[in-house]
């Protein structure tokens, strides 16, 4: 099978600021427990022999309220980006079409994992095909294994749990810099539809002084179509808001009507620190256990046109960015 959407984009040795991450999460399919795991490559703009590997994991426990971040960083040498398999290598970690291993250890704590992966669907693209190649937007991202299914163990501060046909995704995303202010969300199966899936974010970028309206992509797989409400124009047309820790969005043309709201409570978010290729940090507030109310109706001529509800309690992803690192109250683990 093709891995192209997974090809590593970085070139060794670049000048150009860039980062890239190959990240992975799932959600047990019955208890508010998930998983988020990343492999990510940093290099800062104009000094590549910075360029580190990162090692990302959070483990969310809803029945404990308890939720584990930890994160490693590594030298370029010790690391191997493949740009013509689907193949990553961050120290020991390694990441291919159908397997993880690794761990991530800081502050204390010490996640490790043994995976494997099925992919059921092929790459899911949140954006229109032709930006991928195009220079704008400089943040891009795609969903390589939509509804993959994993199993094999996590190790969460020496507590091993067992994975076992828990269902998420694989993702990738790179750019020369981070967007300036986006929410994310994402549902790898709903409550009421196991085989639905959700991709979709609400960004802005600042050029200079000004801010560009916000954007609103939207593609949705359900009953077996795929809902593509991503183009530049419908983007810019939908109607969004978020706050912490709530979001709200309307997206709609001739043929589909899209409604929906992801949130999650202050507890359930962890805070992490990303690094910024022209410089400067991120901050990310990253809830793996959200909940999602989702409405869509089909217009075309045929069908019901009774809108569907979609819901979930609590295996949405929901992830917020932006420059502030303290007004959100969620503390800052990695």
């Amino acid at each position: 099978m093709n891995d192209v959407a997974n090809h590593a984009r970085y070139r060794p040795g670049q000048t150009g600021g860039h980062y890239e991450s190959w990240w992975l999460r799932a959600n047990h399919p019955r208890r508010p427990l998930a998983f988020w795991i990343r492999y990510t490559l940093f290099s800062p703009q104009a000094h590549p022999q910075q360029a580190i590997g990162e090692l990302w994991a959070i483990w969310s426990d809803g029945e404990r309220r308890q939720l584990t971040a930890a994160k490693s960083e590594l030298p370029i040498g010790d690391c191997a980006f493949a740009g013509d398999a689907f193949s990553v290598r961050i120290g020991s970690a390694q990441l291919s079409r159908d397997a993880l291993t690794g761990a991530a250890q800081s502050s204390g704590a010490r996640i490790g994992w043994q995976l494997r992966y099925t992919r059921p669907q092929p790459p899911l693209h949140h954006l229109p095909l032709h930006l991928y190649a195009a220079r704008l937007p400089r943040a891009k991202s795609l969903v390589g294994a939509p509804l993959a299914v994993f199993d094999g163990t996590l190790t969460v501060n020496g507590e091993t749990h067992d994975i076992a046909q828990w269902t998420g995704s694989q993702n990738h995303n790179w750019g020369s810099r981070h967007t300036d202010h986006y929410a994310y969300g994402q549902v790898a199966g709903f409550d009421n539809a196991p085989e639905s899936f959700l991709e979709i974010a609400t960004a802005r970028i600042k050029l200079g002084p000004l801010w560009t309206p916000r954007m609103t992509p939207i593609v949705l797989r359900h009953a077996g179509e795929e809902y593509a409400l991503n183009s530049l124009v419908q983007s810019l047309r939908a109607h969004a808001r978020f706050a912490y820790f709530e979001w709200t969005f309307h997206s709609e043309t001739d043929a589909v009507r899209i409604d929906g709201r992801i949130h999650a409570p202050r507890e359930l978010f962890v805070g992490l620190r990303y690094y910024n290729p022209p410089g400067g940090v991120k901050t990310c507030l990253n809830a793996k256990l959200a909940a999602c109310e989702l409405t869509l109706t089909d217009k075309r001529r045929g069908r019901p046109n009774t809108p569907q509800q979609l819901v979930t309690a609590h295996r949405a992803a929901f992830e917020l960015l932006s420059d502030d690192d303290h007004r959100h109250g969620v503390p800052l683990r990695a």
